[in-house]
């Protein structure tokens, strides 16, 4: 009797009025059953208090237990991740359709990145997107021969913001409402769909999720606004990041 191997890939319920499918592992730093620790999101800087993935559903036990055996297969096995991730998305059910790569966690490493761009390619009819704060790492791994079928947008509040320049840079950026990122003349996720953050303008808002206490921390700025605060008081009164920010 052959044993059912189990998808990798999931649909919420917003993703499946999308169409999209979605792989994802633990957000940012925690502890594995075993006792392992884990950081999936390197490069985060004030994302990581104010991240949706770490509240609600996302710590229900069933979805926690998913992400983290998602991590510990990559973690045990990259090689057997990768072959039974090929094998997944070549089925004809993903033709013409969307992956998203990470609902929560990024790219947290240059051989789970490579391993990543290595099952992108071997489905050219498959499309895939993901957001991230590891710039550093998508300059190195990725930017220099980017798989055609991989679109990819930066995403701020992280360590590494200052390496992206904002006025040619796709990028998306958390505001405090709807209204704020209008008026900033950033192009609403909420309005436009999901895919509008690797298919549409170069600067793509999302209003803050409506959770109270993660609101409350935010306050009325934007995720990229408390970043450069944060960034100012570690480097020093005197000291500035070379930035294409405006």
């Amino acid at each position: 009797m052959t044993e059912t191997v189990k998808p990798l890939l999931t649909q919420n319920s917003d993703m499946r009025r999308q169409g999209i499918f979605n792989w994802s592992i633990p957000a940012w730093a925690g502890t594995l059953p075993d006792g392992r620790h884990y950081n999936t999101c390197p490069s985060a800087g004030v994302c990581a208090p104010l991240c949706y993935a770490r509240t609600g559903a996302y710590q229900f036990r069933n979805v926690k237990g998913r992400h983290q055996a998602n991590l510990m297969m990559v973690l045990d096995d990259l090689p057997g991740w990768e072959k039974q991730m090929t094998a997944e998305v070549q089925h004809k059910r993903y033709r013409g359709r969307w992956i998203r790569v990470h609902d929560a966690g990024d790219f947290f490493s240059p051989e789970y990145t490579r391993a990543w761009m290595r099952v992108m390619r071997s489905a050219p009819d498959v499309r895939f997107y993901a957001y991230t704060k590891s710039v550093s790492l998508f300059r190195e791994v990725v930017e220099p021969d980017p798989p055609e079928n991989f679109r990819w947008v930066y995403s701020l509040g992280g360590r590494e913001d200052h390496l992206i320049d904002l006025t040619v840079e796709r990028h998306v950026d958390i505001f405090p409402d709807e209204e704020s990122l209008e008026e900033a003349g950033y192009a609403s996720r909420a309005q436009e769909g999901c895919l509008v953050s690797v298919l549409g303008p170069q600067k793509v808002g999302i209003a803050a999720n409506n959770i109270v206490h993660l609101k409350k921390k935010q306050g009325p700025h934007r995720w990229s606004e408390l970043q450069r605060q944060q960034d100012a008081k570690r480097r020093g009164p005197g000291k500035q990041f070379t930035s294409g920010r405006p």
